[in-house]
């Protein structure tokens, strides 16, 4: 199959970004609870930096880090080992010395009031030396458990709404473990902050190829006319990972993959892909489009659902152990590592196109790509094959949002010479081709928007709630009946038959992954 590559010029590249103003948000200081988590190291600090190279953070900036631990200078020290590894940042960067030096660390049990008590000190004396106005962002990295407890005493200890300065929260998923859950920690975190404070995050929106979906379809004339049932035959979205739980048993023993992506992330890609153009990108025009779109699927008939636990296999040509063998797991465990749903949306631009969303741990490849495959022509000139030519095959757009970020467009062209022969194409539009490879992580502008108080790309109670809705009835059936059949997958494959049986009832198949030509 024959590719061609899309191209920009620099000039275009540059005029673009000459058109980009600088927001640069107050005087703050970022507090990240559980600051000694992995989360911290590997993405949060090394986005503030990249900030901070751009000249996106204030002149006066503080960062805390919060923990149990007595980790004094060596979590600075700590932290700008994180940036150095993870931050494709060397060693002679410039910023990177005043950067560490604006990091310090507090020690505290979040149970603990005198610490509560301490840590409030701490930020009025930043105030006072470093100039930061009473301007906080708590960061919530902690396990989901403890939530709601630091809220609570956020708030009873006057450090929620204070009388000088703006403070809010960003609180990482999972956001609840089902709909009552969900709506009880939005209960409890609503007594103490309101809506417009809080910043419940999924970084896949701070992906550049996630944002880049309603540029794609609001700013290109072309497509937006055929982006409905009348020419869209169905739509895919994968969310694989070819690695396996990574040592967090307890976690996703209680999570499995229909709490750890589907709800959260892969709705997020499905909003974006199918919601109705918002009168701007304001934070509440986007997120009323995609509670209508939420609101508008139909429910979701547990038939149209399927699930799969990986057993041992071979990844990247070395034997990998199945999940009941991980660490911290169940022997016998039930929980899903794989699952598979076809969703229907009904509202009239979607009315009976099928949607399937499929994720899954140890899979072929790590890739997180949507598809989406046009109709064929109501008269096929060309008839089902051509002698001398390829099978006659769909249009289908290609949105890859993860590792070969980029969009390709497959369609049918001449084969040269005297037959009319039909062979598919793809062009192809590389992010690293047109605009060069990038360290950033996505936490960048997530965390550049909620010091700026801009909730675009943050979830919404509203939101929240709505997609558990969704999914709380297929998670009580599933509770209700376990599989018998688990693993049903090998590590390293495309997942259990059940996936590919459920997407071929409708005649389909999953798409497989165009290699993206190489920089």
């Amino acid at each position: 199959m024959a590719t061609t590559e899309v191209r920009i010029s620099p000039e275009d590249v540059k005029q673009a970004a000459s058109q980009v103003h600088e927001r640069i948000p107050e005087p703050s200081v970022v507090v990240i609870f559980g600051a000694s988590g992995d989360l911290t190291k590997r993405k949060l600090l090394p986005a503030l930096f990249h900030l901070e190279q751009t000249g996106l953070l204030p002149e006066h900036f503080r960062i805390v880090g919060v923990a149990r631990r007595d980790l004094g200078q060596g979590f600075a020290d700590d932290m700008r080992e994180g940036i150095l590894s993870f931050g494709g940042v060397e060693k002679s960067a410039a910023k990177l010395d005043e950067f560490v030096g604006k990091i310090g660390y507090h020690a505290m049990n979040f149970d603990d009031d005198q610490g509560y008590v301490a840590l409030k000190q701490l930020l009025e004396q930043y105030d006072r030396d470093y100039g930061t106005r009473g301007n906080r962002l708590f960061y919530l990295a902690t396990a989901p458990d403890y939530f709601a407890d630091i809220v609570h005493r956020l708030g009873a200890h006057g450090m929620a709404k204070p009388e000088v300065g703006t403070v809010r929260v960003i609180i990482e998923k999972p956001f609840g473990h089902d709909l009552e859950s969900a709506r009880e920690l939005n209960d409890d975190v609503d007594t103490v902050f309101s809506e417009n404070q809080i910043f419940r995050i999924d970084h896949y929106l701070g992906k550049e190829t996630v944002q880049n979906v309603l540029v794609f379809r609001f700013a290109n004339g072309i497509f937006e006319p055929i982006w409905n049932r009348n020419f869209v035959d169905h739509v895919q979205i994968t969310a694989a990972e070819s690695i396996g739980i990574e040592g967090r048993g307890p976690f996703y023993e209680k999570a499995g993959a229909l709490r750890d992506v589907v709800q959260n992330h892969m709705m997020e890609l499905l909003s974006f892909v199918t919601m109705e153009p918002p009168a701007s990108f304001a934070a509440e025009a986007v997120r009323r489009e995609k509670i209508k779109l939420w609101s508008s699927i139909k429910p979701i008939n547990i038939f149209d659902c399927v699930r799969g636990q990986y057993g041992p296999g071979i990844v990247d040509d070395q034997m990998v152990k199945g999940y009941r063998e991980e660490d911290r797991v169940d022997p016998k465990s039930q929980t899903e590592t794989y699952a598979a749903i076809r969703l229907e949306i009904d509202n009239w631009r979607w009315a009976g196109v099928p949607f399937y969303l499929r994720a899954g741990k140890r899979l072929a490849s790590r890739v997180t790509e949507i598809t989406i495959q046009f109709k064929q022509p109501p008269m096929l000139l060309f008839g089902a094959r051509v002698p001398g030519g390829c099978d006659i095959q769909p249009n289908i757009i290609t949105m890859r949002i993860q590792p070969d970020e980029g969009i390709s467009l497959r369609f049918g062209a001449k084969v040269p010479g005297p037959q009319m022969s039909v062979c598919p194409v793809i062009m192809d539009f590389s992010y690293a081709q047109s605009f060069g490879a990038s360290s950033a992580n996505g936490y960048e502008r997530l965390l550049l928007d909620a010091m700026l108080g801009d909730a675009t790309l943050f979830a919404h109670r509203d939101g929240v709630e709505t997609t558990w809705a969704l999914y709380t009835p297929v998670l009580d059936a599933w509770a209700k009946k376990f599989p018998q059949t688990f693993p049903n997958y090998a590590a390293g494959t495309w997942g259990p038959e059940c996936g590919e049986e459920l997407i071929g009832r409708d005649g389909h198949t999953w798409q497989g992954v165009p290699e993206a030509p190489k920089p």
